[in-house]
C-alpha cells in the first residue's frame, strides 16, 4: 500500500506509520496543514524555522485544521498565527505523513509561501523564529520529514524564481 495524501497523491510515510494506516482503513488519526515560509534576503533564500517550547523542537510552522476549513485556508492560518507574517500561497508541496508522540497517524500537507506583511512576536506555542538558510536549517530542524521537506521546497522556490514566477 502507498500512503496517499487528500488528492491521491503519494506521501513520504514512514513504514510504522504506514502499518498504522493499513490497520487503521487509510485514514489518518490527526490531518495539518503548514507552510514552508521563504523569503529573499539579497541573494540568499532563508526559511522561517519555529521553536515550539512545548515539544522542545524546531520545527516547521505548522496546525491542526478548523471544521470547515480546507488545507489550504489551515496552512495560511496556521503560519500567521506561529509567525505573525501573513503570507502568499505559490505552490503545494509533498505532503508529509508520520506517527507523533503519541503515536497517532498525522498527515499534514504544506505549502511553498512568502511572506507578506507582519513580524514575528513569541508567543505561549511558539517562543522563537529564526530565518535560515537552507543548509542551516537542515541542520537546526529536530525532524527528518522537516529536512526533506525544506529540500524540496527550496529546489521549487530556485525553479520559480528561474521561470520568473
Amino acid at each position: 500500500m502507498v500512503a496517499r495524501g487528500p488528492d491521491g497523491s503519494p506521501v513520504r510515510c514512514p513504514p510504522v506509520a504506514r502499518r498504522k494506516l493499513e490497520t487503521s482503513g487509510g485514514d489518518p488519526d490527526i490531518t495539518a496543514a503548514g507552510g514552508v515560509v521563504v523569503r529573499r534576503e539579497g541573494r540568499r533564500a532563508r526559511i522561517a524555522v519555529i521553536h515550539r517550547p512545548k515539544y522542545m523542537d524546531w520545527s516547521l510552522p505548522k496546525g491542526k485544521l478548523e471544521k470547515g476549513e480546507s488545507f489550504e485556508e489551515a496552512a495560511v492560518r496556521e503560519v500567521r498565527e506561529e509567525t505573525g507574517f501573513k503570507c502568499e500561497v505559490l505552490d503545494e508541496l509533498p505532503a508529509v505523513t508520520y506517527l507523533d508522540r503519541k503515536a497517532r497517524a498525522k498527515l499534514v500537507r504544506y505549502w511553498l509561501m512568502e511572506p507578506g506583511k507582519g513580524k514575528f512576536a513569541p508567543h505561549d506555542e511558539v517562543d522563537e523564529l529564526r530565518w535560515l538558510t537552507s543548509r542551516e536549517a537542515r541542520k537546526l530542524l529536530t525532524y527528518d520529514h522537516d529536512r526533506e521537506l525544506v529540500a524540496v521546497a527550496m529546489r521549487r522556490h530556485r525553479r520559480r524564481r528561474l521561470s520568473g514566477n
